[in-house]
């Protein structure tokens, strides 16, 4: 039923980011000044959720959450091009209606706009890396570990914050509804384009090293309706 596939693409995106700028918010508020506490509040609260989310979810929708990883999923004809779409529009509302979520429980305004630079090369490369990273690790635990999937994805996400240069939003959606934030996890409008374009470049790329490396069978789904745990990213 696509209406409940969609229902559950939102609301995932919705907990995901109010998670991820709820946990900013809270880590940058309690760690007095301390940006690597504040980053590993924020990271193992990310994680935390993502696997919860991709778990719970992942039998209604395939736990996407991500457009990166819908358009890699359409790409392998495992969602037709329409439900991609829904599921991209779908992520994309859920994503900005989490941070204004978070925002409202913290008593901050609703909307904000981040000033928080991640420009040039070097952030660009880390994107590209995380989304890649995530894509391979998506394919590789449906192809030989389905019943893990939700966990490998999770623990990619949480060692991708450390390990790259922009702690790792890997997720086109989350970027968008990330620059409506001026807390921790913030990015400045002016750096959501190279961002977005660094994570479907990655998409691609990640799409055709999995196939060459897991064979046909990468993204092959054995639930019915294309719904297995997929991950997200964040």
């Amino acid at each position: 039923m696509i209406a409940r596939r969609l229902t559950a693409e939102a609301l995932g995106s919705a907990v995901l980011l109010a998670a991820v700028v709820g946990s900013g918010i809270m880590g940058e508020r309690l760690s007095g000044g301390n940006v690597a506490i504040a980053l590993l509040a924020n990271t193992l609260a990310t994680a935390a959720v993502l696997t919860v989310l991709t778990t719970v979810l992942g039998p209604v929708s395939g736990a996407h959450f991500n457009p990166a990883v819908t358009l890699v999923f359409a790409l392998s004809r495992e969602i037709a091009i329409r439900t991609g779409c829904l599921y991209v529009a779908a992520q994309i509302v859920g994503a900005i209606a989490g941070v204004l979520a978070a925002h409202a429980m913290f008593a901050v305004p609703l909307i904000e706009v981040s000033q928080k630079l991640r420009d040039g090369p070097a952030q660009w490369l880390s994107e590209f890396v995380a989304t890649f990273g995530l894509i391979l690790t998506i394919a590789g635990a449906l192809r030989w570990r389905p019943a893990a999937t939700a966990h490998l994805v999770g623990l990619y996400i949480a060692s991708a914050y450390w390990f790259t240069a922009s702690t790792s939003f890997a997720n086109p959606a989350v970027t968008l509804a990330r620059a409506m934030t001026a807390s921790f996890s913030g990015i400045a409008p002016h750096s959501v384009p190279g961002f977005v374009a660094a994570q479907i470049g990655a998409a691609f790329a990640g799409a055709a090293a999995s196939r060459w490396l897991y064979g046909d069978e990468a993204f092959a789904l054995s639930a019915p309706s294309s719904t297995a745990p997929a991950g997200a990213g964040r």
